[in-house]
Formats: C-alpha cells, sequence, structure tokens
C-alpha cells in the first residue's frame, strides 16, 4: 500500500508509532527525531598542508554553534531552541517536527594544535574548518575557536 511521504518520511509516523519503531533503548533524538542520523554529516578533505572539514548544520544560526579545542579533540556543538509561546493564531498545530535540543560531535587531531592554528567559518548551513597538518606537541589550555561569518 502506497503511504504518503514528504521527505522520505511516512506521514502518518505519529499516528502508527509503534514501540518497535523506536531504537534499541526505546528513546529518539528529541531534536530531529528519525533524522537526527542526517545531523553533522561531515567531509574531510586532506590536502598538503592542512585538513578542510565541511560540516552541515541546516536550521543552525552561527551563534547556536560552537567550536572548541581540548586535549587534542576537536569538539563542534550545535545547540537549538524553539520558543514555546509561538502559536499559530490561524489553526491548530497538527504536526511538530521541529524541536528544541543540541547535538556534538568530537574528531582527534592531536595535542599539537592551538586555537590559534584553527580557523572556522559558518555560512549557509555548513560549518567549514581548516586544520592544519602539525607534529605533536603539548597543547596549553583549551579554549574556544573563534567562527567567522
Amino acid at each position: 500500500m502506497l503511504m504518503p511521504s514528504i521527505f522520505g518520511e511516512n506521514l502518518f509516523d505519529d499516528f502508527m508509532d509503534f514501540p518497535f519503531d523506536k531504537d534499541f533503548f526505546g528513546t529518539r533524538n528529541p531534536l530531529y527525531g528519525k533524522n537526527a542520523k542526517n545531523l553533522m554529516k561531515t567531509d574531510v578533505r586532506e590536502l598538503e598542508d592542512h585538513y578542510e572539514l565541511d560540516i552541515d548544520l541546516p536550521g543552525f544560526k552561527k551563534d547556536e554553534v560552537t567550536a572548541d579545542l581540548k586535549d587534542g579533540y576537536l569538539i563542534i556543538s550545535a545547540a537549538k531552541g524553539l520558543d514555546k509561546d509561538e502559536q499559530d493564531k490561524k489553526g491548530r498545530m497538527i504536526r511538530q517536527e521541529r524541536y528544541a535540543g543540541s547535538c556534538t560531535r568530537s574528531f582527534y587531531v592531536g595535542n599539537g594544535l592551538t586555537v590559534e592554528d584553527i580557523h572556522g567559518k559558518f555560512e549557509n548551513g555548513i560549518l567549514q574548518l581548516s586544520i592544519p597538518k602539525k607534529t605533536t606537541q603539548k597543547i596549553e589550555t583549551p579554549s574556544r575557536i573563534a567562527i567567522e561569518g
């Protein structure tokens, strides 16, 4: 039987939400539900003297995204909040797919980098980071990386 769908999802998912439709522990990601697996998809390119990362963060604004360097790990975090007081004055909500929440992803980049070495830019929902290839040395202190945009 053909079921109506939009963006690859069955429109009746919420009406026929059986327990086996959830993940192993019975919970779903509150930020994007079933689409959480599509969040923070990353392309990594190796160039002669540096690496380039392109991280998809659709729907996020620059001020909702942070990049930190701690103990040799590059940690990318994005947090989104929705105003619960916003209501559609012209009708009642039938399906809500936008939620508040946060997501984090980390990459090991080694102990030889400092915050000044990594450059970031956020444009059109894509975080672009440039990470130089360096020899290992002790990192001084964890700190936040500036993201242009």
